[in-house]
């Protein structure tokens, strides 16, 4: 039996410190998953648009729904879209 399981929708490892997850971008998570925000990628206006709506290092995001490579997030009480090529600069865990 593998010890990899997925916690809240970010994949996860077990070993003696406790679950271990692997960083990954916002755009591998589903509906319904929650992760919380490691890093947004990338310089200038984009980068300082997504922190000044809140992704920033710690914050918790969920995933409210997805389709067709877009998403709409939730993250500190607001709903949030994001295109796919915007969602794959915010790497969670």
């Amino acid at each position: 039996m593998s010890n990899a399981m997925v916690m809240e929708g970010a994949r996860c490892t077990a070993n003696s410190a406790g679950p271990m997850c692997q960083p990954m971008p916002l755009t591998f998570l589903k509906s319904g998953d929650t992760a919380q925000v490691t890093r947004v990628r990338g310089k200038g206006e984009v980068h300082h648009h997504l922190e000044n709506l809140g992704f920033v290092d710690g914050a918790r995001v969920s995933v409210v729904s997805e389709q067709a490579g877009n998403f709409i997030v939730q993250i500190k009480g607001a709903q949030v879209a994001l295109d796919r090529s915007v969602a794959s600069k915010i790497i969670v865990a």
